[in-house]
């Protein structure tokens, strides 16, 4: 099993009759409204955005938020009541669908024929009745944001593409102009494998049996494409465990490795000039590991250099090499993923955070 579920496993289960006055226990943890971040780049936090009544939408992790074309927040969480939640900007909610998704992980909005689809990713980790946590194949499922379903991806052993030992416990999908999209296979076997846009296999590509390591990919959570040059498209996929982003063309040939030590990044997100980045766990400065109920986000430039870390030390370069990142403050638990919408206000999902909804950053 990933390491990085293992914490996750032993914690949860300690908070999983999340009531409200749990819920609460990660508000009390920093002042609201404080203001983080750095540069141009500083937030109000806003604790209170998106509360609900747990006895009626409760939420477990809540992994991923993106925005559609009406400027409507929607979420994914890996509660089987209500895994898709829709909120308008204001944090009220105005829908909730979704029970078939134990192990909803990943949310990724496209458009199709003017219309708005989303690519949901159940990793396949999910919380039996026997109050245990148990792993399975995952799956890939494009819907309708009412949540119809299009059609699903199930196990690449099905078409010949993995040996049936192989694990197929994916994390996210990006989606390119064309409609061929790209599974992060992050909790599986770390490929990254992209389909057309009828779902059909092209190619894979990343794992970790490269002979040039640079191409090796270490927990592949997230993965997004790159269009901020238009004429030179890329593919950005995580590997956490590195601390790093690495660069590929789309059909899967390796560019760059951008190095973000102590910052164990989950899926990048590109919004106009900028890569925003929820970071799972930081360091500890006194042992150098990662410790839990830690985290920040993380803002890169058109550069890929980090210009502002939100519950996070400043960014440091000494001769062009960003130093040791580390958390400050106690603003965040797990920052998960990192949702921007039109006037530049973060959303940021948490996972492991004690049954807590997102929290909102109001750009200052």
């Amino acid at each position: 099993m990933n390491s990085n579920r293992r914490t996750f496993l032993k914690q949860s289960t300690a908070v999983v009759a999340g009531s409200l006055a749990v819920n609460l226990v990660g508000y009390a943890r920093n002042q609201d409204h404080e203001i983080i971040g750095h540069g141009n780049y500083r937030y109000r936090v806003n604790k209170e955005w998106g509360v609900l009544d747990p006895a009626k939408t409760p939420v477990f992790n809540c992994h991923e938020m993106v925005s559609d074309s009406k400027g409507r927040l929607i979420m994914i969480n890996d509660e089987v009541k209500n895994n898709v939640l829709i909120y308008d900007r204001s944090g009220k909610l105005l829908d909730s669908w979704g029970t078939r998704y134990p192990g909803g992980h990943g949310l990724t909005l496209a458009k199709e024929g003017g219309d708005d689809v989303l690519f949901i990713t159940d990793c396949g980790y999910f919380f039996g009745r026997d109050s245990k946590w148990h792993a399975q194949s995952g799956g890939i499922f494009k819907t309708t944001v009412e949540g119809s379903l299009i059609f699903s991806i199930g196990h690449p052993s099905t078409i010949g593409v993995y040996k049936p030992e192989q694990k197929f416990m994916p994390t996210e999908v990006a989606v390119a102009p064309n409609g061929d999209f790209y599974v992060a296979d992050g909790y599986g076997s770390d490929y990254i494998i992209q389909y057309n846009h009828q779902g059909q296999y092209i190619r894979h590509f990343g794992g970790h049996a490269n002979a040039n390591p640079d191409h090796n990919l270490n927990n592949a959570h997230g993965v997004a494409v790159d269009l901020r040059q238009p004429n030179n498209p890329k593919l950005i996929c995580t590997s956490r465990e590195d601390n790093s982003f690495k660069f590929f063309t789309l059909d899967g040939k390796y560019l760059e490795t951008v190095r973000l030590p102590g910052a164990y990044v989950c899926r990048p997100v590109v919004h106009n000039e900028n890569i925003y980045a929820g970071v799972c766990w930081s360091k500890s400065r006194e042992t150098g590991k990662r410790f839990d109920n830690s985290g920040f986000v993380t803002i890169l430039d058109k550069n890929n250099r980090v210009i502002s870390n939100p519950g996070g030390t400043a960014p440091v370069y000494k001769n062009g090499a960003l130093q040791q990142l580390f958390q400050e403050g106690n603003t965040f638990y797990h920052g998960h993923d990192v949702c921007v919408d039109e006037d530049q206000n973060l959303y940021i999902c948490q996972w492991n955070a004690n049954r807590t909804y997102p929290i909102m950053l109001e750009r200052v």
